[in-house]
């Protein structure tokens, strides 16, 4: 591993902020973000990602490389769940790991607007439809975690339909954000888009890293309730994330040679949801207990990730 990179990336601005939030609940500060402010940074990220990514989309040639790229990101959002849950079955049960199978198979947009930050910082280019990449892999996760409940909890009682269930994924906030955004980008006049440029771009990192500092208290506050569950999850939220990541950034290769791309698939695919499968599982499967799969993407996955994965990622590609 390059030691410059990763030490680029842990003094980053935005990751130390992400380490000031932790800090901050450590000590009982009084430090917050307001709801309400939260709820709009949120709303900006994705949507400034996704407009930017529909801009770069809107400039590409669509080919075999972006077709294959969406087989690709389907597949691995449909196959990583199964495997997880699997994994976790006998150890949290058929609830729970649904919805640690749906939280992993699934995506993480703040890790993956993190990883674009890191890109930039290295100066590595990606193409404008991962960030389409990313809107295709948040849902058939969160389907395929909910048909594994309903096929292995023979108690499972449910008066929602899967088709009521897949409509809540694809229309949640998070998604229709990012997915409308994408569009809007890649239909809007060139021209015209560039009024809105520094509001896109100019200020994105500043609000990266109020983000990532309200994250930093939300993660030690509930990394808390998580220690009562052994050594074992904890395990299991670090190495499978890397094993999936370092699995993905070798495949991706066959699909693409750009190096910005294949460490966006890699980190896609060692990602964790922590915002849309709460959301969906909350309505889907509410016994699942939101004090594991929470904690495990957010706590621990999340923080692994923006640290050492990213560079451990992008030097195997480099390697490779």
């Amino acid at each position: 591993m390059n030691i410059d990179v990763l030490i680029s990336n842990l003094t980053n601005p935005v990751l130390l902020f992400f380490i000031l939030g932790i800090l901050a609940t450590y000590l009982k500060s009084d430090l917050k973000i307001p709801e309400n402010s939260s709820k709009f940074i949120s709303l900006y990220l994705l949507f400034a990602i996704g407009f930017k990514g529909g801009q770069e989309l809107s400039h590409s040639e669509f080919n075999s490389e972006i077709l294959y790229s969406i087989v690709f990101a389907i597949l691995l959002s449909s196959l990583v769940p199964i495997y997880t849950f699997f994994a976790l079955k006998k150890k949290v049960g058929v609830p729970n790991a649904g919805a640690i199978a749906a939280a992993y198979g699934s995506v993480s947009a703040v890790t993956f607007v993190t990883a674009v930050s890191f890109l930039e910082q290295q100066g590595v280019t990606f193409g404008g439809h991962m960030v389409a990449i990313m809107a295709i892999m948040e849902s058939p996760a969160i389907i395929v975690g909910v048909i594994l409940i309903m096929l292995y909890d023979a108690g499972k009682q449910t008066d929602k339909s899967m088709g009521a269930l897949i409509k809540h994924s694809l229309t949640g906030g998070s998604v229709l954000m990012l997915v409308g955004s994408l569009v809007i980008g890649l239909i809007a006049d060139a021209n015209q888009a560039r009024g809105i440029e520094p509001f896109t771009t100019d200020i994105f990192k500043g609000f990266l890293s109020l983000f990532l500092l309200e994250m930093g208290m939300v993660t030690a506050k509930r990394i808390k309730g998580f220690k009562q569950y052994g050594f074992f999850l904890l395990a299991f939220g670090i190495i499978v994330p890397l094993i999936n990541g370092l699995i993905v950034a070798y495949l991706s290769g066959f699909i693409t040679e750009s190096i910005g791309n294949r460490l966006l698939f890699a980190i896609l695919g060692a990602g964790a949801s922590y915002i849309a499968v709460p959301a969906t599982m909350k309505l889907a499967e509410p016994r699942a207990d939101a004090g594991i799969y929470i904690p495990m993407a957010l706590g621990i996955t999340f923080p692994f990730n923006i640290t050492l994965g990213m560079p451990i990622y992008y030097a195997f590609i480099q390697m490779m």
